[in-house]
């Protein structure tokens, strides 16, 4: 009996505690007040979105928090230069006092830059510099893909680059989405539609 009330309470506590998230990333709580507002500084500061525009942006955040997770589990948010990076912002904001210095605003306008700075590093890594050091991928992608293109890949290099950073980035995020778990609680995203 006891047991079953030991599990009772557990399940209670662990529905309630979804039931405040948007998401769940690999075991990792989306809170909805953080999708708010990333949400919202993303939107101009408009808070007032339906389901499927929500949907939409969720889909990009989760991308987003999985290149992130991607980039820990690589180490980059041990690298020297990236921890001086974010030392150096956070010493920024505590000196111009553009925020006020504690709250949750604080902490998500700083996670926010540490993860995008993550992002923007393992991204690099993943798929800039592929695209820009490897001229036989290149090269592969056109002949692979040529039915897209009328044009000779010398005239539309700029555009084959794209396209071939465009095609790393889906691999990438499907094989992310293949590593790590996911749940998308879509009732507490129906109830933040307005």
């Amino acid at each position: 009996m006891r047991k079953a009330y030991c599990l009772f309470v557990f399940s209670f506590i662990y529905s309630f505690s979804f039931a405040q998230n948007v998401a769940v990333i690999n075991g990792k709580p989306l809170s909805s007040k953080e999708f708010l507002w990333a949400y919202k500084k993303s939107h101009n500061g408009n808070t007032t979105a339906d389901y499927s525009n929500l949907e939409a942006y969720l889909n990009l955040y989760v991308n987003f928090k999985l290149k992130v997770l991607d980039a820990r589990e690589m180490g980059l948010d041990k690298n020297p230069i990236y921890q001086e990076e974010i030392k150096t912002y956070e010493e920024a904001l505590t000196a111009h006092k553009k925020i006020n210095n504690i709250g949750k605003d604080h902490d998500y306008l700083i996670n926010e830059y540490r993860e995008g700075v993550l992002m923007f590093n393992v991204s690099e890594q993943k798929i800039w510099n592929k695209a820009q050091d490897d001229e036989q991928a290149i090269i592969d992608f056109y002949n692979k893909n040529q039915q897209n293109y009328n044009k000779p890949l010398s005239e539309i290099k700029g555009q084959v680059i794209a396209d071939y950073q465009q095609s790393l980035e889906e691999n990438w995020l499907k094989s992310l989405k293949e590593k790590y778990q996911i749940k998308i609680n879509e009732n507490e995203l129906r109830k933040l539609a307005k």
